[in-house]
């Protein structure tokens, strides 16, 4: 196959469960009470990820660059953003020449959501959404930093956890559902960590079932994505030099897995 050199998916160890356990116990609690808006904070899922990956608190929100870093351990910073990645770029372009810096950005892997009555404070009974996360989702963030994905100081995880998803019931639907506010997330378990540190590390993202060439359409039907995001994910690996094309078919890209896509590192420092 085209792409045999794909590298392992890196699992989660118990030790990293562990240790995101004791985060999430550490800032939501054991006796997490879901009785009303007034018992959930906002931004759950960033306070949980922040003291997962820095459990000492001195290092966080520290004023750095005339900007205000999440995590800085005095040699490195962690960006923990949950949407809107472009937003990082004034940040980007003040750390990364000076220190190594990780963005953390986290997908929900299996989700249940529980819908508020804003007026009695109520939460509905918890229902599982049929979708399920995967780490291509996050590439229609990656695309809008995608001048820093090279840089050898720039470092990604993709972290998938299940969740619970609070909705405010709103909405302009007739139930009040459909365009309903989101109010926060409740982390519960976590599922999968996806380290990005170089360009090399995004192969373990093509199925070894992928033929020698193949089209955006071919892609997504492998991965089980819908066909654009499909487009989204290979326009990123072909500007990270990892896939190549080679024609088209129709109107669609054919591409191939580039000839010197295991020996891509931190391109910028070699």
């Amino acid at each position: 196959m085209a792409n045999n050199i794909q590298p392992e998916m890196i699992r989660t160890t118990k030790n990293q469960r562990e240790r995101f356990a004791y985060a999430l116990e550490q800032v939501v609690g054991k006796d997490h009470v879901r009785d009303g808006i007034g018992t959930l904070s906002e931004k759950t899922v960033h306070a949980v990820l922040k003291y997962y990956y820095e459990q000492d608190q001195s290092h966080h929100e520290i004023i750095l660059e005339k900007s205000v870093a999440d995590i800085f351990t005095g040699s490195e910073v962690i960006e923990i953003q949950t949407r809107a990645l472009y937003r990082l770029k004034p940040k980007l372009e003040k750390f990364l020449p000076l220190y190594p810096v990780t963005v953390v950005y986290p997908i929900p892997y299996d989700k249940w959501v529980c819908w508020i009555n804003e007026e009695t404070g109520e939460i509905t009974q918890k229902r599982k959404s049929p979708k399920k996360g995967t780490p291509y989702l996050a590439f229609k963030e990656l695309y809008t930093i995608r001048d820093f994905l090279q840089d050898p100081n720039f470092h990604v995880r993709l972290v998938l956890m299940d969740m619970e998803e609070y909705r405010i019931l709103n909405g302009w639907s007739k139930d009040k559902k459909r365009g309903g506010e989101r109010f926060d997330r409740l982390p519960l378990r976590l599922e999968d960590e996806v380290v990005l540190d170089s360009a090399r590390d995004y192969l373990q993202l093509l199925p070894l079932e992928l033929a020698e060439e193949f089209t955006s359409a071919d892609f997504a039907k492998l991965v089980k994505i819908p066909r654009q995001l499909a487009g989204t994910v290979l326009l990123v690996l072909w500007q990270l030099g990892l896939v190549e094309r080679v024609g088209k078919v129709g109107n669609r890209y054919l591409y191939r897995v580039a000839a010197n896509a295991s020996d891509t590192k931190d391109s910028a420092s070699s």
